[in-house]
């Protein structure tokens, strides 16, 4: 696994597998880090495939500079694609904000895409569709409202070493941690990022950039072969919210819930993702 940049973009990321085989990009959300993927990555690279697995802009030592909003990251991530994998369509995981990026890169762009595995957030469309009718799940968001305020988050999210990280993983999968020596790794890279990661929560107040996001979104379904992943027990978003998404998609669409597992799901129940992943990315 080797740590590389590209100067294009600006992003780094972490490389594993040889040089010729297919690749798989892999994409991480809030709050966490590429090595969310070491378990995937280690089967993927078993299976014959080669990963990138990248810190998002805004995530240190990924540029802390420009615009942070879900489009103008998801054109620098099309950008590193383009300069990875010139010749080839690739495939996509996409965890928590990452699945959000994975879904509005592969409504833009889906010629560039064999295939899609999207964990713990479902198609934006179905979440606006179904939120009026679970409203417990607006309590659950509610860190997003925090988010968005200036000044105030980032001071809560570094109180007590940190303290608020390690809650929110407390309770989006509750009894799992991932040790000590992963969380001393994701707050050094927040404490080094700091405010950036929150810029695209702010984003979200801007009415452009929400305009912008439909205009994506509400093309027509998305026409890439994907796999839905969802832990029944995710105290982050309600596993009732994923209801219908499939409409959104025109490609072969499966949808795997894992009863007794939450947010993270791909860290609490490796085994069982991967397998499901690998199987679904050498099928397609």
């Amino acid at each position: 696994m080797r740590p590389l940049r590209s100067e294009e973009t600006g992003m780094s990321y972490l490389l594993t597998g040889e040089a010729d085989a297919p690749l798989v990009v892999c994409l991480h959300g809030f709050p966490d880090i590429p090595r969310t993927w070491d378990p995937l990555t280690n089967a993927l690279v078993r299976a014959g495939f080669r990963v990138v697995s990248p810190w998002l802009p805004g995530y240190a030592p990924s540029s802390l500079e420009g615009s942070l909003d879900p489009p103008a990251v998801v054109r620098r991530l099309l950008a590193l694609i383009g300069e990875l994998s010139p010749d080839a369509p690739v495939r996509l995981a996409g965890h928590d904000w990452g699945a959000i990026l994975a879904h509005v890169a592969l409504s833009q762009r889906p010629e560039l895409f064999r295939a899609a595995a999207i964990l713990s957030i479902p198609h934006p469309l179905v979440l606006r569709r179904n939120v009026g009718d679970f409203p417990r799940q607006l309590l659950r968001s509610s860190y997003m409202a925090l988010f968005q305020l200036p000044a105030v988050p980032e001071r809560v999210i570094r109180a007590r070493d940190f303290a608020f990280v390690e809650w929110l993983w407390n309770i989006w999968s509750p009894g799992f941690s991932p040790g000590a020596d992963y969380f001393d790794e994701l707050k050094q890279c927040l404490r080094a990022s700091l405010p950036a990661p929150l810029c695209y929560y702010r984003s979200l107040r801007s009415p452009e950039i929400i305009r912008e996001l439909g205009a994506i979104l509400q093309t027509d379904p998305i026409p890439v072969p994907s796999l839905y992943l969802h832990g029944e027990r995710d105290g982050c978003m309600g596993v009732e919210l994923i209801d219908g998404q499939e409409r959104y998609f025109s490609a072969l669409f499966k949808t795997v819930r894992l009863a007794e597992a939450g947010h993270f799901v791909h860290l609490e129940r490796p085994e069982e993702v991967n397998r499901a992943i690998v199987e679904w990315f050498l099928a397609h």
